[in-house]
Parts: C-alpha cells; sequence; structure tokens
C-alpha cells in the first residue's frame, strides 16, 4: 500500500533538468570559459615550467632557509624539507611534485582572495551570512568527486578544472575563518577605534583584520591543506603531478610506485602545513 502511495508521485527529473542547466551555462559563458581556459591555463603551464627550470638544488636550499628562519631558526624542519625533498628528487619524481605545488599554490591563492572579501561581508552582514553559510555547508559536503563534473562541463581536462575543483572545496574554511576572526575581535577595541574617529575602512584594515589574522591564517591554513588533498582526484580529470602517479599506480596495481607517489604527497603536505603552522605563530 505505502509502495503504491509513493509510486504515485510521478519522478522528478533532477538529472535532466541539472543537464539542461548545465549545457546552457556552457553554451551561454563560452565566451568567457574558453578564454580562461586557454589563457589562465598557459599561465599555469608557464608557472610550472618555470619552476622545473630552476635546478633541484636552488629549490631545496632556498625551502630549507625558509624553513630555517620562520621555525626560529630550529633544525628540525629545515632538515626534514632537505631530507623530504631529496627523497623525491631522488625517486625521480621532481616535476611531477612542481606541478602538484603550482596547482596546490594557485587553488590555495585564489581561495584566499575569494574567501577573505566574502568573510569580512558576512561578518558585516547579518543578511549576508544568513545567505553564504548555506552555500558553504553546501560546498563542504558535497563529495569531492561531484565538483569534477561541473569542472569538465566548463573547463574540459588537464590542470585548470583541477583548479577550479579544488577552488570550490578548499574556500570555505577562508571564508568562515575570517568571519569568526573578525566577530570575536575585543567590542571594545572596536568601539575605542570609532571613539577616535576611525572611519570604517580604518577600523578594518588597522584594528580588525590585524586583531583576527591569526584566525585567518588558521582558516588559510585549512585551505592549503584541502587543496593539496584535492590533488589525486583531480588527476582523474587530467590535472598533472604527484596524483596523476598515484592514479596510475592504481589503475595498474603498482604499489611500489603509488606508495613512492603518495610519500612525495604526505612530504609536501608535511612541509606546507609546518610553513603556514609557523607563519601562523608569528602572527599571533
Amino acid at each position: 500500500m505505502l509502495d503504491k502511495m509513493l509510486d504515485f508521485i510521478p519522478e522528478i527529473p533532477i538529472a535532466e533538468a541539472t543537464e539542461t542547466f548545465t549545457d546552457t551555462v556552457t553554451d551561454t559563458f563560452a565566451f568567457l570559459f574558453d578564454p580562461i581556459k586557454e589563457h589562465f591555463g598557459n599561465f599555469m603551464d608557464a608557472s610550472s615550467e618555470f619552476l622545473m627550470g630552476i635546478p633541484p638544488i636552488i629549490i631545496i636550499i632556498i625551502v630549507a632557509l625558509i624553513a630555517f628562519f620562520i621555525s626560529g631558526k630550529k633544525l628540525g624542519l629545515t632538515a626534514f624539507s632537505i631530507v623530504g625533498l631529496w627523497l623525491i628528487y631522488n625517486q625521480g619524481y621532481w616535476e611531477e611534485l612542481m606541478s602538484t605545488f603550482t596547482l596546490v599554490l594557485i587553488a590555495s591563492v585564489l581561495s584566499v582572495i575569494i574567501g577573505v572579501p566574502f568573510g569580512i561581508l558576512m561578518s558585516k552582514s547579518k543578511t549576508a551570512e544568513a545567505i553564504i553559510t548555506p552555500i558553504l555547508d553546501f560546498m563542504q559536503t558535497m563529495p569531492a568527486f561531484v565538483y569534477l563534473i561541473p569542472a569538465v562541463a566548463f573547463f574540459g581536462i588537464g590542470m585548470v578544472p583541477g583548479v577550479f575543483a579544488s577552488l570550490i572545496f578548499a574556500t570555505p574554511p577562508t571564508v568562515r575563518f575570517t568571519n569568526l576572526g573578525i566577530r570575536q575581535v575585543s567590542k571594545e577595541l572596536v568601539e575605542a577605534s570609532e571613539a577616535f574617529g576611525s572611519t570604517g575602512s580604518q577600523k578594518l584594515f588597522k584594528v580588525e583584520l590585524p586583531m583576527a589574522k591569526a584566525t585567518i591564517m588558521a582558516g588559510i591554513n585549512q585551505t592549503v591543506m584541502l587543496s593539496l588533498s584535492m590533488v589525486v582526484i583531480a588527476s582523474m580529470i587530467g590535472a598533472p603531478g604527484l596524483g596523476r602517479e598515484v592514479l596510475s599506480s592504481l589503475q595498474r596495481a603498482q604499489v611500489g610506485t603509488g606508495f613512492v607517489a603518495g610519500i612525495g604527497i604526505v612530504i609536501l603536505a608535511i612541509i606546507i602545513d609546518r610553513f603556514t603552522q609557523n607563519l601562523n605563530r608569528k602572527s599571533e
């Protein structure tokens, strides 16, 4: 009886409507998507080739020096950076590492550029917070593989759709932490700045953002880590790098090769995580 009641309601054509909507958006905004795919793709390829053109020993030395100074001249992070990067080079995955780093860097920078202003908007407007919060919930709860569908529909395959998917997946932490950090700024401090005649922009850039800097940096750290977690998934739509090696090894059941490529991703993740955490401590 209950089954018949359920069958009485006709099937809602969600899949057909989604395909129609995607096709319409792709056709309507082709004038925008095609130049982004071409020019932005060329920029990413040039960035990756530039990094590959630098001798590995130079990059290792630069990373080691940065690790030495941001860690308070401690040798732990410096030694790990040197040994870890050398191991990746020794295993023949240096070019893949540079491609992965390019994807993570660009996706993270774009996420921060987009996320911080939206976080500021949420902190200043309850209406904006009420509208943006469900969107962020949707972006964070949607399985990462689903982001590949619009990415391929709009930009084809390659590094550009990989960045697009990473951007959707990794932006919410920066937005949320920026909103949280600004809202946690002492009201007495804000009122004091207003009493001294500060304008809205002065209050934001000289009081609220500096005081919320540590919280915002924590959000940026999460954004970078989420961008890196998309590396393997983005390789399914043609993004180059260590993720492609992991995927290829999985398809061919090459355990050793996949393990080495996975170790490379782990090393890169630890180095980036420690770098951003130390920067956050300095800001505090």
